[in-house]
């Protein structure tokens, strides 16, 4: 018996059980014959025709007006199968898409993977977490031993796997480029000739770039239009912005960085943040960077790994538990 022959024979029961108990027993008769013609991709087209053939079968004298009915169906449910296969094929797509998604994101996370250092006379807390499934921001650490910490913090202007890659190339590039570590402004130039040879011209990075030297504990730092960081000063019990002008990567390949220079004394803090942070859109619009210098404050106390998980949670709740950008923030400590 062929497969058609099979399932008119299926039909035929379940509608005859039907007409003569309509016990509740026959309603999940005909639930698992639904399910059966989902399973094999059977059109909505093809069961009204398997309902005509079977009534035909079971009341032989069916009146012509109700086999009419049944053509009009036919129409119908014709133009609903094409519609309902369409809907099919893109939920189909979108799994694959969404498979690809996780993937890359696995790539990306070992590609850009790093570990945050441990250090004698510092305490350094890090989180970054993604918008969506592709992260747009990207930290990295370099510890050179005794001498010196050296941290980047980037954002590509642009989200989704074009940012993903463009991170990767930037780890890559930076990397290939050990020489100049010790030189924020020496690191952002050469990472601004790659990226303006590279990447497309719709795509813009901006990203901080700091060298802590641990023997005098001055941080010698660079920017490329990244969001201001924050210098926490415990003798003064204040916040200070950590400026530093410079253009984005990409914009000019002769662009020049400046070179800027912060003591850190017992108990003061440097805090990186992306623009995720101060971009927190609450009810009422983006915070203020005084609001989240009052958060930290609320923490100041804690060792740094703490005070970025409370932040992410306190601006996690603000939005209602969706983030609408990439959120990145790091604290590094002097404690002696």
């Amino acid at each position: 018996m062929d497969f058609r022959k099979s399932m008119e024979e299926k039909y035929l029961n379940v509608l005859k059980d039907f007409i003569e108990t309509q016990s509740e027993q026959s309603l999940y008769a005909a639930q698992q014959f639904s399910r059966l013609g989902l399973e094999n991709k059977i059109p909505p087209e093809e069961i009204v025709n398997l309902q005509k053939s079977a009534m035909q079968k079971l009341v032989p004298d069916l009146p012509e007006e109700v086999l009419h009915s049944f053509d009009i169906l036919l129409e119908v449910m014709t133009a609903y199968g094409f519609a309902f296969r369409e809907h099919q094929s893109l939920i189909d797509t979108q799994k694959e898409f969404k498979n690809e998604m996780e993937i890359a994101s696995s790539v990306q996370e070992t590609l850009l993977g790093t570990s945050v250092p441990t250090v004698e006379g510092l305490e350094i807390g890090a989180l970054s977490v993604p918008a969506k499934q592709m992260n747009g921001d990207y930290f990295h650490f370099v510890h050179d031993g005794d001498h010196s910490v050296n941290v980047a913090i980037a954002d590509v202007i642009g989200k989704g796997i074009p940012a993903a890659l463009c991170m990767s190339m930037i780890k890559y590039a930076m990397d290939s480029l050990p020489e100049y570590r010790k030189d924020p402004s020496a690191v952002l130039e050469s990472l601004n000739r790659v990226v303006e040879q590279n990447v497309d011209d719709s795509m813009f990075i901006t990203m901080f770039y700091g060298m802590y030297e641990l023997r005098n504990h001055i941080l010698h730092f660079s920017s490329a239009g990244h969001e201001p960081g924050f210098f926490y000063s415990k003798k003064m019990r204040e916040f200070l912005d950590l400026e530093a002008r410079g253009l984005l990567l990409g914009v000019d390949k002769n662009a020049t960085y400046k070179r800027y220079e912060q003591q850190v004394d017992v108990g003061d803090m440097i805090i990186l943040l992306s623009d995720g942070v101060t971009e927190c859109r609450t009810d009422e619009g983006f915070i203020e960077r005084e609001t989240l210098m009052s958060f930290i404050n609320n923490y100041i106390d804690l060792p740094p790994q703490e005070i970025v998980n409370k932040i992410f949670r306190d601006l996690e709740k603000l939005q209602h538990f969706q983030l609408r950008d990439d959120f990145t923030l790091i604290i590094i400590k002097r404690i002696k």
